[in-house]
């Protein structure tokens, strides 16, 4: 391999560093507020409980993972993930520094699509790989594209109530139905494009469906809300049936 082509997994291990680093600025040496703590203890009905953004962990852990095989044991097809990958690692890393040194939830909200672009892209690009034969390095590389595009999937639903309240005088608890299905449907719309024109990553629906369940227990156990629980159950099992009784086309769309 020459340099040339090592510097990309390279930097793809580096950003598999960086990202829980940069996550954990504020925590760890106190700079800037932590992320999460403008909506921790808000009571708003769309948020999921605070314990279940610790599927970061997880994404994290996929990413940096795939990063050692693309490095150690690196194949062709990796070359084919690998460049979105690292945009979505950079762009991720921009918006945690964002989050928390700069603390505005419409640049916040804006800097998740661009990551969400390069996710869905990376899991497109690794879709059209299947069928290929199947690896450890292929099944890692499943998950941490279906993951991070599942996740940042939820973020992106999950901020818009928020960004209307940041330009609005509604409070946490004003209009729940409506701030719920303003996440809820943005999320099954997502669900059903990803299915049909990125990818049949089961992975993002896993990521999908921890997010909308941390709604459903937010309501029962915070909110008090339960017909919105109720609401948010029923979508999420609608949303799995489809999956799993209608599959997916995937990038098998576009051929």
């Amino acid at each position: 391999m020459s340099s040339m082509e090592k510097q990309p997994p390279v930097i793809l291990l580096l950003l598999a560093v960086l990202q829980p680093l940069s996550g954990a600025l504020a925590p760890l040496l106190g700079v800037g507020t932590p992320i999460g703590n403008a909506t921790r203890d808000l009571g708003a009905p769309e948020q999921p409980l605070p314990v279940f953004f610790a599927i970061w962990s997880l994404i994290f852990l996929a990413y940096f993972v795939f990063s050692l095989f693309a490095v150690f044991r690196r194949e062709p097809w990796m070359d084919r993930i690998t460049p979105a990958l690292i945009i979505a690692g950079m762009l991720n890393v921009i918006w945690m520094l964002s989050a928390q040194l700069i603390v505005s939830q419409p640049l916040d909200f804006a800097l998740l699509f661009p990551i969400a672009a390069a996710a869905w892209f990376a899991a497109y690009r690794f879709d059209r790989t299947r069928g290929m034969g199947g690896s450890p390095a292929k099944l890692v590389a499943d998950m941490a594209t279906g993951l991070l595009s599942g996740w940042i999937t939820v973020a992106i639903a999950i901020s818009i109530p928020l960004t209307i309240r940041h330009f609005t005088t509604l409070g946490a608890t004003d209009y729940p139905w409506q701030m719920l299905w303003a996440t809820l449907v943005p999320a099954a719309l997502a669900a059903w494009a990803f299915a049909c024109f990125v990818s049949r990553s089961p992975w993002f629906f896993v990521s999908l469906a921890w997010g909308l369940v941390g709604i459903l227990l937010n309501n029962l156990t915070v909110t008090g809300m339960t017909w919105l629980a109720i609401a948010t159950g029923a979508l999420t099992i609608l949303i799995l049936y489809l999956r799993l009784t209608r599959g997916a086309l995937g990038a098998r769309s576009q051929a």
